[in-house]
């Protein structure tokens, strides 16, 4: 990946696509190999079955990469740049390499990463399984990545016009919720909006800790409407294939693409909510335009055991 097409600074975010678990392997152990031969730590975030792959591929070479599971991590992808952001700053001063499993209903977190790494000493290759995926997925991938890479040839892509936009398949209002979901209107005070979350979680058969966690969570949007806004909220409760989902409405506005993303200083005055709500649930969906904004929690009921 020396020779790849420079882009802004010395960050380069490369798609890689791939057709089979051998290209897979041989093309992401090739990339981290690069890396350690130039003495640039190097991080993986991959599905266990993946992680195998490229282990078995590096063969000695695996001690010297940190690895890490993507079905934890990345379950919501907001929580990837942070950890990323992290590993960076655990080595400062050195050019790094990050590759990350297929990001599948991530394309707004693969264009936010052009802007959260437009400055760092980093390369990150993200693969996706064209035999897999859904062909708009690709396309969308195209959009997001300034340099592609496939069948051992890379170069600039031409569907990459614009850096830092995001793609407006992303952009798209969320689907409207059912019709028979329970709907409350705060204005003041948020016992309300705790004691109903609370209610619909345990009802739902959230652990206790994971329906406090969605309480917190809930509970940290809600605020912020009475924090910033001179107007009321709206929280809407439903469940939907497994999980419980919480939207939380109102008039304001988010005007930072990465809020939420980034790890906010211990001393900081604000940015703590929405970083713990990404935290604490297992995806957080967010529109914001001269309409409002809407913030959509999703807690599983049962979710998979790490690693799993």
């Amino acid at each position: 990946m020396a020779d790849s097409p420079a882009v802004a600074g010395a960050f380069r975010h490369v798609g890689f696509f791939y057709r089979t678990e051998e290209d897979y392997a041989i093309t992401v152990a090739g990339f981290l190999r690069d890396g350690l031969a130039a003495d640039e730590p190097a991080f993986a975030v991959v599905p266990p079955a993946k992680m195998s792959l490229v282990r078995d591929t590096l063969g000695a070479d695996a001690r010297g990469i940190e690895f890490a599971d993507m079905t934890g991590v990345g379950r919501n992808p907001a929580r990837i740049i942070p950890r990323v952001l992290a590993f960076l700053d655990r080595h400062p001063g050195r050019h790094v390499r990050f590759s990350a499993a297929e990001l599948r209903e991530a394309t707004r977190h693969e264009a936010l990463i052009n802007l959260a790494f437009a400055n760092a000493d980093a390369e990150i290759l993200c693969p996706y399984d064209t035999t897999e995926l859904d062909p708009a997925v690709i396309a969308d991938a195209r959009r997001t990545h300034p340099v592609l890479l496939s069948d051992g040839r890379h170069g600039s892509s031409p569907g990459y016009a614009v850096p830092f936009q995001i793609p407006s398949s992303c952009s798209f209002p969320l689907p409207a919720p059912p019709d028979d979901v329970m709907s409350h209107t705060y204005r003041t005070d948020l016992s309300q909006v705790r004691a109903l979350v609370l209610q619909h979680a345990r009802t739902a058969g959230l652990t206790d800790a994971r329906a406090n966690d969605l309480v917190l969570a809930v509970s940290e949007v809600a605020a912020n409407t009475l924090r910033h806004t001179q107007s009321h909220g709206t929280l809407t409760i439903w469940q939907d294939r497994g999980e419980i989902i919480c939207e939380i409405h109102d008039d304001g506005t988010i005007t930072d693409p990465l809020a939420g993303r980034r790890t906010p200083a211990p001393d900081a005055a604000g940015g703590h909510g929405l970083w713990l709500v990404h935290q604490v649930c297992d995806l957080v969906e967010l529109r914001s335009d001269d309409t409002g904004t809407t913030v959509r929690i999703h807690m599983a009921i049962h979710p998979p055991p790490p690693g799993g």
